[in-house]
């Protein structure tokens, strides 16, 4: 079984954290998540479960818990606003502590004391052999069955394409599932940050019986020579990795190695370790790679390590059939300086000096007061705001929050010009964001890659992105289905040519028609629209549609590419 003292007492206390973590997920608990770092200020794992918020503090020591943990586990528990608390003792509790845990009780404080037989004993009566609750969709069970036939014939790799929100996680889970259960198999799973690293092997818990071990291997954890030649599961940094054998150390064998965001393995580290490993040769082991996003800005084709995918399926389709959320995208054009364009001469530009002649500045009060319109179009609306700085996304938090019709709060990994945010900071927001305590996240340079945040329904664009691939992962990341939602409402402020391309090419997708023997799933009534703060601007999408050359090149133009074609004066004088 995974809960085994042995294990544990040799682990890190990371690994420690992620077990009682897992028997969570395993207990049925929602929302498990760990916060515990520096500046945690007490908690180390925030969860839910009957309603109530829990908070859980685990201590991986060499001795037995004492009163003093229990006096910062109440503060704690002020501080995040848990109504139960968890201490989780590798080695027990000193009769001071249980004796403490009697008189809370009498005064009606919910404070439980877990040690190492009691997780063994919560985890035992999970109800399902498996935690994954939700059987695959056809697409899903279609590359699952793919990806367990590629393997199990002798073929050596394999690649998923699936826009974010379809699940590309929940295929690669089951198929991982049905592969060990026709015999043990051990995988190594890559990631280029700790960050999805840490979320693969949650998400993958759901597919594993309780006799299947994980362990994590990055900058903040290595594993036992031994851990790495004997668990079922090692998920890894990519660098991580790469270190390990560019030192000259072999790594133990694996019979399937999975790379998730494997449009990043251009990179020399993961090209290194598929040498090193062989994979995808008939000597070494079974590659698979999922991505939501296959191109790369570089000359590497991802298809030279993984080949032509099993299975691809793209975020227009997913909107069409009812997979993913219905869009009501609305692109606004306000600050569109037509007196401006007037001064251009030529007829060919690049997206440089049109950005720079055609668009008038920032206009975030605006943006604001739009939002506040928008609000009342939805059923518990829940907001991201993309920003481009820190500093933007402090301002649209006070802007928003002086008008009083929403919660936010701002949400970012980094500091500058005096912005900074605690660990602390950081999941206290996502905390309460899960909640609904906060309906607005300003965010800067999250929620890009891997974080699910289903219940959004509000996306707000106000960052300039060169780059398809996050455009189309933050975008995502209001498409995903959840109850009561029946739509996700976006409003894209970006000012840059390039952007209004891919709002006419999404629009002109979404209305090819759909093969009449194709199943929907939910009525689909998506929209794109070029709009003013005060109704629709149609006008603007026949002038681009009219005088942009080729609408899907122009998407992936540089800032200094000479491609774009704009009418002679007189066509638009008139304006």
């Amino acid at each position: 079984m995974f809960v085994d003292y042995e294990e544990v007492s040799v682990s890190s206390w990371q690994a420690f954290e992620r077990l009682v973590t897992r028997v969570l997920l395993v207990a049925g608990y929602k929302d498990a998540r760990i916060v515990g770092q520096s500046g945690d200020r007490g908690a180390d794992i925030i969860a839910h479960n009957y309603g109530k918020r829990w908070l859980i503090q685990v201590k991986c020591w060499g001795a037995k818990v004492g009163n003093k943990v229990i006096e910062r586990t109440i503060e704690a528990a002020a501080t995040y606003g848990a109504q139960v608390m968890v201490i989780v003792s590798l080695n027990g509790f000193e009769e001071s502590a249980k004796a403490q845990q009697i008189k809370m009780k009498a005064r009606g404080i919910n404070l439980q004391l877990w040690d190492v037989p009691q997780l063994k004993i919560i985890a035992s009566k999970a109800k399902r052999e498996y935690p994954n609750a939700y059987e695959p969709r056809s697409y899903q069970e279609e590359a699952i069955k793919e990806i367990a036939y590629a393997f199990f014939s002798g073929k050596k790799q394999a690649m998923i394409v699936l826009a974010t929100g379809l699940g590309k996680t929940f295929v690669a889970g089951e198929a991982s599932r049905r592969i060990m259960a026709n015999s043990r198999k051990r995988f190594l799973v890559l990631a280029h940050t700790n960050e999805l690293v840490y979320q693969l092997e949650r998400e993958f818990w759901k597919f594993m019986s309780v006799n299947e071990r994980t362990i994590v291997w990055n900058g903040k954890e290595k594993p036992s020579e031994r851990q790495l030649e004997t668990y079922e599961y090692v998920f890894a940094c990519i660098d991580s990795v790469y270190n390990y054998i560019d030192n000259g150390k072999v790594l133990p064998e694996f019979d399937i190695v999975i790379c998730d965001e494997c449009h990043h393995c251009g990179m020399k580290m993961y090209t290194s370790l598929f040498e090193h490993m062989e994979c995808g040769s008939m000597l070494g082991p079974f590659l698979l790679g999922m991505t939501a996003t296959p191109w790369r800005s570089d000359e590497v084709e991802v298809e030279q390590f993984f080949g032509k995918p099993l299975t691809t399926i793209d975020m227009v389709y997913g909107m069409k059939h009812g997979y993913l959320a219905n869009v009501d995208y609305r692109i606004y054009t306000d600050n569109i300086d037509w007196d401006g364009l007037k001064r251009l001469s030529g007829d060919k530009f690049s997206p440089k000096q049109i950005n720079r002649t055609l668009f008038i500045n920032q206009w975030d009060d605006s943006v604001v007061e739009e939002l506040q319109r928008t609000w009342k179009d939805q059923y518990n609306p829940r907001a991201i705001v993309f920003c481009g700085t820190i500093e933007h996304a402090d301002t649209m938090k006070r802007k928003l929050n002086q008008l009083g019709f929403c919660n936010a709060a701002a949400l970012y990994s980094g500091n500058d010009k005096g912005f900074a945010m605690t660990q602390f900071e950081r999941n206290k927001v996502l905390s309460d964001f899960s909640d609904g305590k906060i309906n607005v996240l300003c965010v800067v340079d999250v929620f890009n890659e891997g974080i699910d945040v289903p219940d959004v329904n509000i996306i707000v664009f106000q960052r300039v992105t060169h780059s398809r691939r996050i455009f189309i992962q933050q975008l995502g990341r209001g498409l995903r289905l959840a109850d009561d939602k029946e739509k996700v409402i976006v409003l894209d402020f970006v000012s840059d040519i390039r952007r209004f391309a891919a709002g006419i090419e999404l629009k002109d997708e979404l209305g090819t028609p759909l093969n009449e023997t194709v199943r929907i799933n939910l009525p689909c009534s998506n929209k794109v629209s070029f709009r003013k703060v005060s109704g629709e601007d149609e006008g603007t999408e026949s002038f681009l549609r009219e005088w942009l050359e080729d609408i899907a090149r122009i998407e992936s133009l540089g800032e200094n590419d000479v491609a774009l074609r704009f009418p002679p004066i007189q066509i638009y004088s008139g304006r």
